[in-house]
This record gives C-alpha cells, sequence and structure tokens, in this order.
C-alpha cells in the first residue's frame, strides 16, 4: 500500500516539473509508444474539478463520431457518478450493450467481434471520484469476467489488471488527489489539464458576451476585479462569473463582487428570482436548507448523485431541478421487466460546496466550536475535506455575510447567531499557529481569511507569516497567487519564497517578484528567463534588474537536460541584459547576482542522458566564477565515461574557485584518469577529489600520482572501488611523500591485498585502510 502511494506521489511530482513544456493537441492524446500486440492501454486526465474533463471526453466522443480516431471502431463512454450509483451486479457485455447502448439485434454477434477486436475498443469513465472509498480496489475473481456478474469495481479491476478484454484502451479523468494510486503503475500516459491562461480567460469571456450589448464592458469589468479574473482560469468558474456580470450589467450596475462567496450569493438569489412562482421566501429557504442538508451527506461519502426517489419530498427535487441546482439521469434497467429509475445529480462541483457550507452554518444541531473542525487548515491529525476542497472557504465567507441582503434573502439565521460564530472563527485563528502549518493549508487558510475580507483577520495573518516561504512542489493556482500578494503586501516584514515546480504563471510570477518584501525568490528556470525574457520586450528595465537581483539559483541541482538547457538560457540570457544594461547606463559589464554566487552545481540526469548533458554543461561552466562544488555523482550513476571526463578536463582552467570535484561512480577508466590528471593542476583551489567507484587502473593511478605534488591545495583523494592493485597504490604512497599538504588519500580496492595496504597505512597514516 505504501509503495502504490509513493507511485502516486512520484507521477504527480514529474507531471508538475514538466506540464508548462507538454501542451499537447487532442489528436495527440492516444499516442502511446509500441508495445506488445495485446496490452492493454490506460490514459489517466487528470484536473481540478471545473477545469473541463468532461467537456473533453464529451469532444472526444463528437469527434470520434465525426470520423476521427479511426483506430477505434467502438467508444463506450460512462459517467462514473452513474455507474458507481446503483449497487447492483451486471457483466461486461451488460455494462457495454445494455447500460451504454442497445443494438436492436445481434447483441450477441457484437458482443463477439468486441472480445475478438480489443485494439478496436476505446471505454472511456469520466469522473473517477464517484468510485471514491477508503477501501483497497477490488481483485477481480470472476473465472469469466466477460459472463459473470460483478460489481462495478470488480468489472474496473479486471480491465485494469487486463482480465478483461486485455488489448483495450482506457481513458480515465480524475481529479488530482483521487484514489488512482491502486493503478498508477500501470498507467501509459498522464495528462493535466491546468485551466485557461490569461489570454484564453479573455477569449471565453469574449465569447460569452460575443451578442451581448455588453461585450466591451463586461470584459473591462470583471479584469477590473483581479481575484474573480483570476478564478477565470477554472472554465467553470469563468462561467460563474461572466453570470453574474450579465445580471449586474442588465440592471445598470457597475460592481461586482470581491469574494467567491459573493459571488455563489448573488448567484443563488439570481437563479431563485429568475423562476418566478408562487412559492414564498420562506418555503423557498426550507427548500434550499434541505438541499443543502442533501448536499452535505452526498458530500461527506464523496458523492455528487443519487437516486430520485430517496430525495424527502416532490417539492425540494422540482425547486432544484427547476433552479438548475440538479440534473436529472435515468438509472439504467438491467432486464426489461425492471421499472425504469432515474436519479439527480448536482450540476456543478461548486454549487455542491456552496450548499455544503451553508448547510453547515444554518444545522441547529451543529454548536459554533464545532465549525471550526470542517476548515481544511486543521492540525495533521484530523483529516481535512479535500473532497469538498472549495466548502471551507464558503463556510468561512458566509460567517461575515450576515448583513447581506442577498443572505438575508436565502436564511431565516439570525444575526446574533451570525456574530457569535464570527467570533469563534476569530478566536479560533488567533490561536492558531500559522508558522506550523504545511503550505497547502497556510494556503488554505490565506483563501479562508480572504474571503471574509476581515481586515484584522487579514492583518493578523500577515503578521505572522515565516519570512522563508516554501511553496517546492505545490501546485500555484492564479486564486492562490492572488491571495498570497494580497496578504504578503500588507506585511511590514521581508520574505524569502521558493516557488520551483509550483507551475505558477508568469502574470503571477511577476505580481510576487514585484512586492518591494519579497527580497528574494527561488523559481523554476524556465519560468524565470520566460518573465525577464518579457519584461525585456517591454522594456521594463527597472524591474528587469529588480528580479535579476533577487533571484537565488544556489544549489542547483540538474535532473534532465531541460534543465541543462535552462541553465544555458540563464547565461545567454546574462549576455542580452549586458547589453540592456549598456543602452541604459552605459556600464560595460553587468552580472546576474544569481549567477555570480552560485556555488553549488550537481548534476544528476542518470545513465541515459549523462553525457549528453555533460557536453552541454560544460560550455558554460565559465559563466559561474563562484563555482566551488560541482557534484557529478548521482544514485543513478551519469556514466558520462571517458569522453565526459575528457571533456570536462579541457574547462578546468576557468574553474578557479572550484574546491570540491565529485566524480564518482561515472565509468571512468585509464583514458579518463590520464585526461584528468594532465588538467587537475590548473584546479588552483581544489580541496577535494572523488574518483570513487570507477574503472580506474594502476595506469591511470600512475598518472594521478605524478600530478599530486603539483595539487598544492589539494586537501582529500579518494579512488576507493577502482581496480588498483599494489603496484598502482605504491606508485600513489610514492607520490604522497611528496605532498605535505595532503590530509586523506583514501584508496582501498578489492584488488589490493588487505597486507599490502596495511603496510602502506603504516608507512604513511594518511592513506585510509
Amino acid at each position: 500500500k505504501n509503495s502504490a502511494k509513493a507511485v502516486e506521489k512520484e507521477l504527480v511530482t514529474c507531471s508538475l516539473q514538466e506540464k508548462e513544456k507538454t501542451a499537447i493537441d487532442r489528436s495527440q492524446i492516444f499516442q502511446i509508444p509500441p508495445r506488445k500486440d495485446l496490452e492493454t492501454k490506460m490514459i489517466v486526465v487528470l484536473g481540478k474539478a471545473g477545469m473541463g474533463k468532461s467537456i473533453l471526453v464529451q469532444k472526444i466522443c463528437q469527434d470520434w463520431s465525426n470520423g476521427e480516431f479511426s483506430q477505434f471502431e467502438f467508444l463506450f463512454w460512462f459517467d462514473c457518478k452513474q455507474i458507481s450509483l446503483p449497487e447492483k451486479q451486471y457483466s461486461l457485455k451488460e455494462l457495454l450493450l445494455k447500460f451504454f447502448v442497445k443494438p436492436q439485434e445481434g447483441s450477441k454477434e457484437v458482443f463477439e467481434y468486441i472480445l475478438q477486436n480489443p485494439a478496436k475498443v476505446l471505454l472511456v469513465f469520466d469522473g473517477f471520484k464517484g468510485l471514491h472509498d477508503h477501501e483497497n480496489f477490488p481483485h477481480c475473481s470472476a473465472s469469466q469476467p466477460e459472463k459473470d456478474l460483478c460489481s462495478i469495481k470488480e468489472v474496473l479491476s479486471g480491465l485494469i489488471q487486463k482480465k478483461i478484454l486485455n488489448g483495450c484502451t482506457l481513458l480515465f479523468t480524475a481529479r488530482p488527489k483521487d484514489k488512482l494510486y491502486q493503478c498508477m503503475s500501470k498507467v501509459d500516459k498522464t495528462i493535466e489539464i491546468v485551466g485557461f491562461s490569461p489570454q484564453q480567460r479573455e477569449l471565453y469571456i469574449t465569447k460569452y458576451f460575443e451578442e451581448s450589448p455588453y461585450c466591451d464592458s463586461a470584459l473591462k469589468l470583471i479584469k477590473e476585479y483581479e481575484y474573480l479574473f483570476s478564478h477565470c482560469y477554472s472554465p467553470v468558474m469563468c462561467r460563474f462569473v461572466c453570470f453574474l456580470c450579465e445580471t449586474v450589467l442588465e440592471k445598470g450596475g457597475k460592481s461586482l463582487p470581491s469574494t467567491l462567496t459573493e459571488v455563489f450569493l448573488k448567484f443563488f438569489q439570481q437563479k431563485i428570482m429568475l423562476v418566478q412562482t408562487d412559492v414564498t421566501t420562506t418555503q423557498n429557504q426550507e427548500n434550499l436548507a434541505t438541499l443543502a442538508r442533501i448536499a452535505w451527506c452526498l458530500g461527506e461519502k464523496h458523492q455528487s448523485a443519487m437516486k430520485s426517489n430517496l430525495l424527502p419530498s416532490v417539492e425540494v427535487k422540482e425547486f432544484a431541478l427547476k433552479h438548475g441546482f440538479f440534473l436529472p439521469f435515468a438509472v439504467p434497467r438491467y432486464s426489461d421487466s425492471e421499472e425504469e429509475e432515474f436519479g439527480s445529480t448536482f450540476s456543478d462541483f461548486a454549487i455542491q460546496n456552496f450548499l455544503c457550507a451553508l448547510h453547515l452554518l444554518l444545522a441547529e444541531e451543529l454548536r459554533d466550536k464545532n465549525l471550526t473542525k470542517y476548515l481544511s487548515f486543521l492540525s495533521k491529525k484530523k483529516k481535512p475535506y479535500n473532497w469538498l476542497d472549495l466548502m471551507p472557504r464558503f463556510l468561512a465567507g458566509l460567517m461575515f455575510l450576515q448583513d447581506d441582503p442577498y443572505f438575508c434573502s436565502l436564511s431565516s439565521e439570525d444575526a446574533k447567531q451570525s456574530t457569535k460564530k464570527q467570533k469563534t472563527l476569530l478566536k479560533y485563528i488567533r490561536r492558531l499557529q500559522i508558522n506550523t502549518l504545511c503550505p497547502e493549508r497556510l494556503l488554505e487558510l490565506l483563501h479562508c481569511v480572504y474571503e471574509t475580507q476581515n481586515n484584522y483577520l487579514l492583518q493578523h495573518v500577515a503578521l505572522r507569516l515565516e519570512p522563508d516561504l516554501s511553496f517546492l512542489g505545490i501546485v500555484l493556482t492564479p486564486p492562490d497567487v492572488h491571495v498570497l500578494h494580497s496578504v504578503l503586501k500588507r506585511s511590514r516584514k521581508e520574505f524569502s519564497l521558493d516557488l520551483r515546480n509550483s507551475g505558477i504563471d508568469m502574470q503571477g510570477l511577476q505580481a510576487l517578484v514585484s512586492l518591494r518584501n519579497v527580497t528574494s525568490f527561488r523559481a523554476s528556470l524556465s519560468d524565470t528567463v520566460r518573465l525577464w525574457k518579457s519584461l525585456e520586450q517591454t522594456k521594463d528595465y527597472e524591474l528587469l534588474k529588480t528580479s535579476t537581483e533577487k533571484f537565488v539559483l544556489d544549489p542547483f541541482k540538474a535532473k534532465t537536460v531541460k534543465d541543462i538547457s535552462d541553465l544555458s538560457d540563464l547565461v545567454e540570457m546574462q549576455k542580452k541584459m549586458m547589453n540592456c544594461v549598456q543602452e541604459a547606463s552605459g556600464c560595460t559589464r553587468y552580472e546576474i547576482p544569481a549567477i555570480r554566487n552560485l556555488r553549488k552545481l550537481e548534476f544528476a540526469l542518470g545513465p541515459a542522458c549523462g553525457l549528453q548533458g555533460l557536453l552541454k554543461l560544460v560550455k558554460i561552466l565559465a559563466a559561474f566564477p563562484s563555482l566551488q562544488h560541482l557534484d557529478l555523482d548521482a544514485l543513478s550513476e551519469n556514466g558520462i565515461g571517458d569522453e565526459g571526463a575528457k571533456s570536462l578536463s579541457e574547462v578546468f582552467p576557468t574553474l578557479t574557485s572550484l574546491e570540491t570535484l565529485n566524480l564518482s561512480q561515472n565509468k571512468i577508466t585509464d583514458l579518463g584518469a590520464e585526461n584528468l590528471a594532465t588538467a587537475l593542476p590548473s584546479l588552483s583551489s581544489l580541496k577535494t577529489l572523488s574518483l570513487y567507484n570507477n574503472n580506474i587502473c594502476d595506469f591511470g593511478a600512475e598518472n594521478l600520482a605524478k600530478v599530486l605534488p603539483a595539487m598544492t591545495s589539494l586537501r582529500v583523494l579518494d579512488v576507493q572501488y577502482n581496480k588498483i592493485t599494489g603496484v598502482g597504490a605504491q606508485q600513489l604512497t610514492d607520490s604522497l611523500r611528496k605532498c605535505p599538504h595532503m590530509k586523506n588519500l583514501v584508496m582501498w580496492n578489492p584488488t589490493i591485498p588487505y597486507g599490502v595496504l596495511e603496510h602502506l597505512h603504516q608507512l604513511d597514516s594518511r592513506i585510509s585502510v
């Protein structure tokens, strides 16, 4: 189980590092490297709720029906909310040919053809969250899974384990943190939908108002409210903001809400007002409270759908459907004798989240103190409600809207009770040890506090933030960046930010870097260089210079060839900036501080790309004048070999500050050692040299022995685990006598007799046994 979790964690980490550069077209989704003829292919599309995963799979279905993806003769699409709803068992045949589509004739022949041609079948399971629970994914135990009756989980398990329809293609959509780790080791391709760029947001808003008289004013108005515009990175949220903007402009209004809670409060109020009925306000409030309780009961189970006959009343059902809070669907029948049933699902995840928050606020059985346990910045021992990720923000926001006329129209909440709940939240956050929160929970706290728009709370949190804030590997969405920016701006402290592998967009990075009290930052090299190029093109030389002075690179670890390419781009950027500085000030020399101050560089590309990456690296090493530690030892072994050693030795004269050089585990032989030895004396500051676990023999040891006296700065030499015999060991020992500056020579080798090594140690105690 733990190893499975590690697989999931590794997958998410990898996707974060590369996602900015791997945008793909829909036509590339099913392009998977060739493998065995009859092997099930599994593709996972990840994305937060509202990112458009369902729209994507619907578009794939539409494209297929229009003749695209011709490699598939059959496409079956399933909504996981619906197929996991009825507690029934059925076979693969029933799932495909009764649940999805019912052929008028020849269903037996059709199913036989599917079994014989699995490679021509695409199965799409949309919204894997519908199958989320706290149990392990079951093993498919049916002897004939195509015919035997199984639960939907067992059918899915059989498909993933290749016991059913082996050779088909499976496409799953899921949220990034949903329970997918049981099958991650079998995934062939992972795609992540990250939402709209600022340009795409503008395009969506323009298209939404295309035939509206408010087209120009709508885009301008939404962009004025930066927080709402940041939420428009999510397609679903963008639609909500556009709807509300439209209703405001139609009434002659000129302002929008400042928080997401207010957006949804007004959205609900507008939806209820739009449908004119004879129902009284009190009845609407009661129906809404009942719907909110249903939302919470389902949300606690990670569900958003239920059978319609389980709803408490026809009035609630009609209320939810009439106002668009529910969408209906048919529960499939498995035999003609069964009576047709219908289900209801919340039309949107955000609507269910808002209703859950409303329930917690209105529920009489919940005391004020109990409300705080539903906020997801609690201690690690208490489990946050990850599935209802917007609910805590709505809950905090609603607590501070008791005087809002929209809230009063939807709720019969007593103002005194609301004030009491506000005080409970204020007291709770005052006692909270903000400096102990992990990055995810700190962001959640910032969102909740921002939704309250309470100046005291915002200032309280701002003053208690740690000066060193690391969001390394934490996804920072545009709304995350906005709330972080707004809180940092309130503080008088100076901050250092680590934004590496956060997926932050260029506008967000620019906003944070521009803050006066952000004195230093780390970010992905490609993001940083992209920002600087943009600033150069817009001739914003002042911010360009400021951001380069704040940027920190040391220590830098290269894990991919892309990292080396990004480092090369950084060096190239310095040349361009030199020209900019010359134009602006007439100064002939300019160094980016991060380049000038880089002291430690780790190289861990592995054997497949080690040599290729090193050959690119050596071309720019001279650009780092303060480099003291160059580490080419990696767990996966870089394997730069003799060619890499020769290439590296050629730039030794430029590495005047280098004190530690680690070339362990790199498959260097006598030839490489000879090239290194020739150039090593030019490393005038070198103190430690490690050639541990290479393939150096006596000839290589002889060449190293010759240059040891000339390496006057060297203190430690490690040649353990090579192929040096007693002959080479004796030569190194003889040379050591001429090196009073040396402190330690580590040269245990399996090829040196222990007695010989012991004797040499007695001759010179600096030799380690």
